[in-house]
């Protein structure tokens, strides 16, 4: 038996004489009342009878409050309508007699057993209950009644079954329990046997120690018995070694007498030698000066120091200090240096201010940018671009004033910034754009100003 009759078909043929029998039925059942509502499965079951059958109708015999959705598909139909549906069937006796019709079509069999009075034993109750409600056969409030409290009993049966395997699954988990605890009180009481032995053991352990504590303060008082002999003893001898110190101490000074009147001995015929060394030097300096002068030699030499000291003043670069990082006008005091070389950090600087960008198209807005600030200042500018990104380096207008260099497969940007620091002159005022610390350190240390990408392009944004 199929769960829910077919849509389809022509729903105004004519019902025949036993479809009429059915509806003098129907009117005399008309007065019997369900004690109580449907349960929910038998609603839910007439609901998508007529769901089915609400499709089929005709748009001009649609009940108003359900034209709306009789287009829907008839699952969808019977969850978003299933109230007005139900409502319909239970207010509108020719909507119910269409479902009706349609049942009594597709079951025959269980119809007409309904009208006799007879329940097929093997038929769903919740099939019965729909059809009679629909049908609405003589007594189809006691058999609506009776399904209904089928339906209880099989769910208090369905409870109770519940219920008896919970409780048997709480008595085998209780048993496992109990027997956990038992194996946790035998290991436990294991345990206390364990540190009941251990505590004896420490007992006698403690009784041995004991026995050896007085037996060490026993030698220790000998000990000291033994020592305070002993100190006398010493005392003896140091008495007597003070005195052969005494002595000892007296010849010594006998002696450093002795050596002292020898060293006077050597240091007057050492004055005598110091005092020909003297006059031979002297000869010697005034022979030398007597020579520069003769040669007309320079006073003083330069050392090798002085050499690198030179060095280093011919390779320091022009300063351009005076301002700190943070400075809004540090760029603009920095483009009022004469022969001011500006490098910028090309993707540095876009992916401060504009990184959500692809990068080809922050190329091409930096170098407008740059372009126009070359213009405005007359300053030379370099702009470095990784090329690790591209296979290729585009080829780009060099605008005059201006460069645009990709770094060379195996080179970083980082790397050639730093090396066309280096290649610059010495004496040439230097600033490179980047917040890469890497690059500032390596920078600063030959020279250049550092300038943060975002005070750069707050210039930029300002002058736009």
């Amino acid at each position: 038996m199929s769960a829910r009759p077919e849509a389809g078909g022509d729903s105004d043929e004519p019902l025949g004489p036993d479809a009429e029998t059915a509806g003098d039925a129907r009117e005399d059942s008309e007065d019997e009342r369900l004690r109580r509502p449907l349960p929910e499965q038998v609603r839910a079951r007439v609901v998508e009878y007529g769901s089915d059958v609400l499709g089929g109708m005709p748009a001009t015999e649609l009940p108003p409050l359900l034209r709306r959705v009789a287009k829907f598909e008839p699952r969808r139909r019977a969850r978003l309508a299933g109230p007005q549906i139900a409502a319909q069937l239970e207010t509108d006796g020719a909507f119910r007699e269409r479902v009706a019709a349609r049942v009594d079509q597709v079951w025959p069999e269980l119809a007409e057993g309904l009208r006799s009075g007879v329940v097929p034993p093997a038929a769903d109750p919740v099939a019965v209950a729909a059809c009679a409600y629909l049908l609405r056969p003589p007594g189809w409030a006691e058999i609506i009644e009776g399904v209904h409290t089928e339906l209880e009993r099989q769910s208090s049966a369905k409870e109770a079954d519940e219920a008896a395997g919970a409780l048997d699954a709480a008595r085998r988990q209780l048993e496992e329990v109990r027997r956990g605890h038992q194996a946790d009180l035998e290991r436990l009481r294991g345990q206390v046997r364990e540190q009941r032995a251990e505590i004896s053991e420490l007992r006698r352990k403690v009784h041995t120690e004991r026995q050896r504590a007085k037996e060490a303060t026993a030698g220790a008082e000998r000990a000291l018995a033994e020592t305070a002999d002993r100190e006398s003893e010493s005392a003896t001898q140091v008495s007597a070694l003070e005195s052969e110190n005494r002595r000892l101490r007296s010849r010594l000074a006998e002696v450093e007498a002795q050596v002292e009147s020898a060293r006077r001995a050597v240091r007057a015929g050492r004055n005598a030698d110091e005092a020909r060394l003297r006059v031979l030097l002297d000869v010697l300096v005034e022979a030398s000066h007597g020579l520069r002068r003769e040669l007309a030699l320079p006073t003083s030499l330069a050392s090798p120091a002085d050499h690198v000291a030179e060095a280093a003043r011919e390779q320091r670069r022009v300063p351009l200090g005076g301002l700190p990082d943070d400075d809004p006008g540090l760029l603009e005091h920095l483009l009022t240096v004469p022969r001011v070389h500006l490098l910028v950090d090309g993707y540095n600087v876009t992916k401060t201010g504009y990184g959500t960008l692809p990068l080809a198209d922050q190329r091409t807005r930096l170098l407008a940018s740059l372009e126009g600030l070359a213009s405005r200042t007359k300053a030379e500018i370099t702009c470095v671009f990784d090329g690790a990104d591209v296979d290729t380096p585009p080829v780009i207008a060099q605008p005059r004033r201006m460069r645009v260099l990709f770094s060379a497969p195996g080179q970083t940007a980082d790397e050639l910034i730093v090396r066309l620091v280096r290649a610059e002159p010495p004496g040439r005022p230097i600033a490179v754009v980047t917040s890469d610390r890497e690059i500032v350190t390596a920078v600063r240390s030959v020279g250049a100003r550092a300038v943060p990408s975002t005070i750069f392009l707050r210039r930029l944004e300002g002058h736009g």
